[in-house]
């Protein structure tokens, strides 16, 4: 946690907190715990693999031993456990595209200023290409291999036979709630590239066949279908309030009587929407990455659903140590309704929607 900043020296020790993000950051832009893999090496050696200097290679090993990265026995080091498999290239576990992605966000936060000035994301003019959406997707599921399991544990879905995962990407939830929940049906709805990963995904799993897949601008288009259950994991905070307000109306369309509304995202709890830190910082990335995106306090979230007609809002409680964020899944539920809701809720997305186009 970030203690408040009250003297120089506190200031001094945040700033320089950069230093070991830059070591670990090297270290995989030099491939070194692909190079190292399952021997161990003595510094002369590994630099002339490398093709590196001895001097520099010394000083960044002896730092990621330091950190629990590398293990060091006498003049020789080898990869810990972590850096043999995740962050090794030649190993199964390895991800790669995720590290690519958070190593890249270091020349990225550099430009700050650009975005502050400009209120515009880093490279706004250029279009999204089709081979970047496939590689942050993979990105997204290296991210929450473990965490996924974990939430599915933890949610109950008894009684659900159909889920949507708005937004999905990758699949990974929509996975995990399968296996934990053999009854359940799910659809994966977002753009096509990210349906593609999705696909290679699924058909790994035993559960994969019980995965089905929608291509689907969900902001300007209505949901398709019915459903028990709609998983919005990750995508409240790339949006802007309007935006959300209308996906919840169209989310709240598309739900059976009863049904239930899980928002998963970087939460603020606080009265001045400061905390938990991780919520704030995240909003940088959202300044950064995204036209309209941000960070949003829990109570206005609330507050959005309750206008739009959920009820029963709350946030669920997971154990500690297995949450993606803090304080960071909300539930909502649809009302009984009945056809003349359903009709009210329709005309009330037209009327969002003709106000947007205005």
């Amino acid at each position: 946690m970030i203690r408040p900043l009250s003297t120089f020296d506190d200031f001094r020790n945040a700033i320089t907190a950069y230093r070991l993000p830059r070591v670990l950051i090297a270290a995989i832009e030099l491939d070194l715990f692909t190079a190292i893999g399952t021997e161990a090496w003595a510094i002369p050696d590994l630099a002339r693999d490398m093709k590196v200097s001895e001097r520099g290679l010394a000083i960044l090993c002896r730092n990621l031993a330091m950190a629990g990265l590398l293990k060091k026995q006498s003049e020789t080091y080898r990869n810990s456990r972590l850096s043999a498999t995740a962050l090794n290239a030649h190993h199964p576990a390895y991800r790669g595209d995720y590290l690519r992605l958070i190593t890249s966000h270091w020349a990225d936060w550099g430009r700050l200023p650009e975005s502050v000035k400009s209120g515009l994301p880093l490279d706004h003019d250029e279009p999204e290409e089709s081979d970047y959406r496939r590689r942050f997707t993979w990105a997204m599921h290296h991210r929450t291999l473990e965490t996924a399991p974990k939430i599915a544990a933890q949610i109950g879905l008894r009684g659900a036979r159909t889920l949507l995962d708005l937004g999905g990407g990758p699949g990974t939830y929509a996975m995990a709630f399968l296996s934990k929940n053999p009854a359940l049906r799910a659809t994966v709805c977002d753009r096509p590239a990210a349906l593609d990963v999705a696909k290679e995904i699924a058909s790994t799993h035993k559960a994969g066949a019980r995965l089905f897949l929608m291509p689907l601008d969900f902001l300007a288009e209505p949901i398709p279908g019915t459903y028990d259950v709609i998983w919005y994991s990750n995508v409240l905070h790339i949006y802007s309030p309007k935006d959300n307000q209308a996906l919840f109306l169209r989310a709240l369309a598309a739900l059976n009587p009863g049904g239930r509304l899980l928002i998963q995202d970087a939460f603020l709890h606080d009265r001045e929407g400061l905390f938990p830190e991780e919520a704030s910082l995240f909003a940088v990335s959202m300044l950064l990455f995204t036209e309209r995106g941000d960070t949003y306090k829990a109570a206005e979230t609330r507050t959005w659903l309750t206008d739009v007609g959920f009820e029963q809002i709350k946030v669920l409680r997971m154990k500690k140590g297995t949450e993606d964020w803090e304080g960071g899944i909300m539930e909502a539920r649809s009302p009984g309704t009945n056809a003349k809701t359903r009709e009210r809720q329709t005309r009330s997305i037209r009327n969002s929607q003709s106000r947007s186009s205005h």
